[in-house]
């Protein structure tokens, strides 16, 4: 009897644990749904907070410094039908004498007339600065402002920037005028909100919204630091601005990649840390003032940091030293530039951007790799605006009156230079190195872009006159267990590196 009573008394234990476990499972799935629906909506705040429900009030808190630009240029043209006949068809007198009669027969087709164009701007001091493009307002006799009031100015061109396609313009207002201030572009991340204002097609004031789809792009020119965006873009936003949501501008809308001149949601702005330098220089100087180091370089790719012996492929490699600061500083072909003022160089841009930014007269310390050892040099920067008519500081070298000889080598058929064959070829009288005859199609040279009539003027990074010493380089770079040997190739005049697999 006392055994059925433990039995009992264990099976109602028993049943107790598994009331208390089946209590506590629905409240732990109780709670797991209570933490569920709190996440969900935690969520749906965030994407609310990410998405505004309506740009309408940041629309009309910016719109007062949005501007239409209308410039007006007289142009020489003809104001007739052009011609469409070929030059000599038996029926160009013909059309000629057509085209006479059709202008008056006094010459008056050549009449000057007047061209408009349409753009955008923006206001960024109560006192009138606007900042547009620079191919808005190029060659303008007149420009006028048009602001969200409907309220027309004549402005006139404080400066221009043709290299980042800048221009600040003036206006005189009696009152003060509301304005908008920039923002910092290298905080906007792509996924961004932003909203894109101006004039496009000559419709009006308009605004676009989108993201920002990709940073840091470049176009064609050499201080290019793009935002792109899918917010709409047409012809006619050019000069306007790009908001963030903070009503900033973090860039000015410039181009647009369409093959049809619509907006098909690639759009490009210049970013607004590029614009805030050259607009300071232009309301102070009435033109740009960048720093000048004095080289020319390309980027170290894989293969020629393998010729170099370098740990990665990253700096400057410099291809020529003409006149100029480096040169005086001592900076020398061959030369890898790794950091410049501090900062490490990432690529050939990077260093053109920095140098670009800095101060003119700056001193500078610049890190090199040079044969193998890292050095630092002081250089005192020069201004690029000055440098346009820099020529080459290549040193002289005693001229080989040697008979010229050819050897197949690398894929390349080679002969050192002559008179003859500087003459053949268009060569300065003072060039030195082994000229190309002939590329084997089936190359690594040909494929790397080697060419019959370029020049090699260094090999391992030691100046080249003879076969000889360019089978010497080759021999070296083997010995020191390289890859591949790095050739310094000229083209017309321009030097570029080019590192070759050794057999």
């Amino acid at each position: 009897m006392q055994s059925q009573a433990n039995v009992r008394q264990q099976r109602a234990g028993q049943a107790q644990v598994r009331a208390r476990q089946m209590r506590d499972g629905t409240v732990f799935k109780a709670m797991m749904l209570a933490m569920l629906a709190l996440a969900l909506v935690m969520a749906q705040s965030v994407v609310a907070f990410a998405k505004p429900e309506s740009l309408a009030p940041l629309a009309e808190k910016i719109s007062p410094s949005v501007v239409n630009i209308t410039t007006s240029t007289v142009v020489e043209g003809r104001t007739g039908p052009r011609g469409i006949v070929p030059e000599g068809s038996p029926f160009e007198d013909f059309f000629r004498e057509f085209q006479d009669r059709n202008n008056g027969g006094d010459g008056e087709g050549q009449r000057p007339r007047r061209s408009s164009a349409l753009g955008s701007g923006f206001v960024i001091s109560e006192d009138g600065f606007v900042v547009t493009n620079n191919h808005v307002i190029e060659g303008a006799d007149e420009i006028t402002i048009e602001f969200f009031s409907g309220e027309e100015l004549k402005a006139e061109v404080i400066g221009t920037d043709p290299n980042t396609d800048i221009a600040l313009l003036k206006v005189e207002a009696e009152t003060p005028l509301p304005f908008v201030k920039f923002g910092d572009s290298n905080a906007a991340r792509v996924g961004d909100w932003v909203i894109a204002m101006g004039n496009p097609l000559g419709q009006g004031f308009s605004v676009s919204a989108g993201i920002v789809s990709a940073r840091n792009r470049a176009l064609s020119g050499t201080y290019d630091d793009y935002i792109q965006t899918d917010a709409a873009i047409n012809r006619g936003n050019s000069g306007g601005p790009l908001f963030n949501m903070d009503g900033d501008v973090i860039g000015v809308n410039t181009a647009i990649l369409s093959p049809n001149g619509g907006s098909i949601g690639i759009g490009f702005s210049m970013a607004s840390n590029v614009v805030t330098r050259v607009v300071d220089q232009l309301k102070e100087f009435g033109e740009t003032r960048r720093g000048w180091l004095g080289v020319r370089i390309q980027d170290v790719t894989q293969d020629v940091a393998d010729a170099m012996g370098l740990a990665s492929a990253t700096g400057a490699l410099i291809t020529d030293v003409p006149d100029g600061p480096a040169k005086e500083a001592g900076l020398l072909t061959g030369d890898v530039i790794l950091s410049f003022d501090g900062v490490e160089v990432a690529d050939t841009r990077a260093l053109v951007r920095q140098v670009g930014n800095s101060p003119v007269g700056a001193n500078v310390r610049v890190t090199v790799m040079r044969e193998g050892k890292s050095q630092t040099i002081k250089v005192a920067l020069g201004r690029r605006e000055d440098a346009n008519g820099a020529t080459s500081g290549d040193e002289d070298t005693p001229d080989q009156q040697s008979e010229p000889e050819t050897k197949d080598l690398l894929g390349l058929t080679l002969s050192p230079l002559t008179d003859a064959i500087r003459g053949e070829m268009g060569l300065d009288a003072d060039m030195m190195g082994l000229a190309v005859t002939a590329v084997d199609e089936g190359s690594e040279a040909f494929e790397k872009g080697l060419r019959t009539g370029d020049v090699i003027t260094e090999a391992g990074q030691q100046k080249v006159t003879s076969i000889s010493e360019l089978e010497a380089r080759v021999d070296a770079a083997k010995d020191a267990g390289r890859k591949s040997l790095l050739l310094l190739v000229r083209r017309a005049g321009d030097p570029r590196f080019v590192a070759l697999t050794l057999g």
